[in-house]
C-alpha cells in the first residue's frame, strides 16, 4: 500500500462503473528534431546535457500549416476505421487542447464536421494541459454514465512547439507535438470502473505559462506568446502534490500497489518520473517511460504512453487492465485516475505527413 494514504472523504472524487477503453490512436507529425540536430546549432554540450537530464532525445514537431485539428482528425479517422465504428455511432465528442486552431470556434465543432459525426452528438472543448487526458476522461466518462449515450471519442493533444522560440535553449529540447484519439464505450455496470481525484492550486500558474511574444499561429499567422517554465518550481510542485493525489485515487479504487498493471505518469522528465515512482513505491516494470522519442507532449503524453506500452500486446490481451494514471503541471492542476478496463481492441501510433508533402 502507498504510505500515508490521505482521507478522501472531503476531497472531490468520482467512481464511475462500466466505462471501457476500446481503442487508441496517437498521431504524430512526421517531422522530427533530435539532439544531434540541436548539436549543429548549439554545440554538443548544450544540446546533449538536456537530453541526458530529461531522457528526451527526439521530438515530433508540426510544420507550418499543420494544426492540432489536423492531427486529431488523422488519429480519429484511423481509430474509427480500426474499430469499425460508423461515424454516426459516436454519441459524444470531447476535445482537450490548449492550442486550438482558432480562438473561436473550438476544435470540437471543427472535428465533428470533418469526421462526419451526427449533428445530435454532444460536443465539448476543454482547455486543459498536462492533466488534460485525465480531465477529459473524467468528463467524457461522467457524461456517458449519466446519459443514454454509449460511445465517446476523446481527442487530446497540443502543438505546444508553436510557443517555443527556436533559440530557447531551456524549453526547445523538451516539447513535442502529438494528438491522440481515444474510444470509450459504456458497458455492463458490473464490469470495470474509473476512479478519479482532481486538484488545483492556481497560485502556481505564473511558473508555467505563455507570455507575450512573437510566436506565430499555424493557421492564420496570428501572434501568440512564448512559453515560460520554471523547471525547479515544476519539479517541487510535482513531488509535493502528485504522490498524495495518486494515493487518493488508489484509495477510491480500493487498490494497493500490486493491483496496478501500468503506472502512466505525465511524461515530462525522466528524472522526475523516476523520483515519483520511487516515492509512491512502484517498480520499474510497472512504470511506463515514453518520452525518449516524443518529449513532453502535454495532454497527449499519457495516452501516447499507453500506446507505446500496449500497441503490440493490447490487441491480443484478454484479461482486464488496471491502469493508474496521473497528469500534472500547468495551472497548477493535477488529476489521478485508477481505471479497470477491458483490454483494447485497437491501438496504434501513426505519423502524419506535412500538408506540403501530402499535396506534392
Amino acid at each position: 500500500m502507498v504510505a500515508s494514504m490521505p482521507d478522501t472523504t472531503s476531497a472531490l472524487h468520482s467512481r464511475l462503473a462500466g466505462i471501457h477503453l476500446r481503442g487508441l490512436v496517437a498521431a504524430l507529425p512526421a517531422q522530427t528534431e533530435d539532439a544531434d540536430t540541436l548539436t549543429r546549432q548549439w554545440g554538443y554540450e548544450n544540446a546533449h546535457k538536456v537530453a541526458a537530464a530529461t531522457g528526451i532525445h527526439t521530438r515530433h514537431l508540426v510544420p507550418p500549416g499543420m494544426t492540432a485539428c489536423d492531427l486529431g482528425e488523422a488519429a480519429a479517422r484511423k481509430l474509427l476505421e480500426g474499430l469499425q465504428w460508423p461515424a454516426d455511432s459516436v454519441d459524444l465528442l470531447i476535445v482537450v487542447t490548449q492550442t486550438p486552431d482558432y480562438p473561436l470556434p473550438g476544435n470540437a465543432p471543427l472535428l465533428q464536421h470533418r469526421l462526419g459525426l451526427r449533428k445530435h452528438c454532444g460536443s465539448l472543448d476543454i482547455t486543459s494541459g498536462c492533466s488534460g487526458f485525465v480531465d477529459g476522461l473524467w468528463v467524457a466518462s461522467s457524461l456517458l454514465a449519466s446519459s443514454n449515450g454509449r460511445r465517446a471519442l476523446l481527442v487530446v493533444g497540443d502543438t505546444t512547439t508553436q510557443f517555443v522560440p527556436p533559440q530557447d535553449h531551456n524549453t526547445r529540447p523538451l516539447f513535442g507535438d502529438a494528438v491522440c484519439a481515444i474510444a470509450l464505450e459504456r458497458g455492463d455496470q458490473d464490469s470495470g470502473f474509473l476512479a478519479v481525484v482532481p486538484g488545483v492550486d492556481g497560485s502556481g500558474a505564473p511558473y508555467l505559462t505563455v507570455r507575450d511574444g512573437a510566436a506565430r499561429h499555424p493557421v492564420d499567422d496570428a501572434c501568440f506568446g512564448h512559453l515560460f517554465m520554471d523547471g525547479a518550481q515544476v519539479f517541487a510542485f510535482t513531488l509535493r502534490q502528485v504522490p498524495k493525489n495518486i494515493a487518493a485515487a488508489m484509495e477510491v479504487a480500493g487498490w494497493n500497489n500490486a493491483d496496478v498493471d501500468y503506472l502512466l505518469l505525465h511524461q515530462a522528465n525522466e528524472t522526475m518520473l523516476r523520483h515519483l515512482a520511487n516515492k509512491v513505491g512502484f517498480s520499474e516494470q510497472q512504470m511506463v517511460l515514453a518520452l525518449d522519442g516524443f518529449g513532453n507532449t502535454s495532454s497527449a503524453s499519457i495516452p501516447l504512453a499507453i500506446a507505446s506500452a500496449l500497441a503490440g500486446p493490447a490487441v491480443q490481451a484478454t484479461a482486464p487492465l488496471n491502469l493508474l494514471m496521473s497528469g500534472f503541471g500547468v495551472g497548477w492542476r493535477w488529476a489521478s485516475a485508477a481505471w479497470r478496463t477491458a483490454p483494447l481492441q485497437y491501438c496504434e501510433i501513426v505519423e502524419v505527413a506535412s500538408p506540403a508533402a501530402s499535396s506534392s
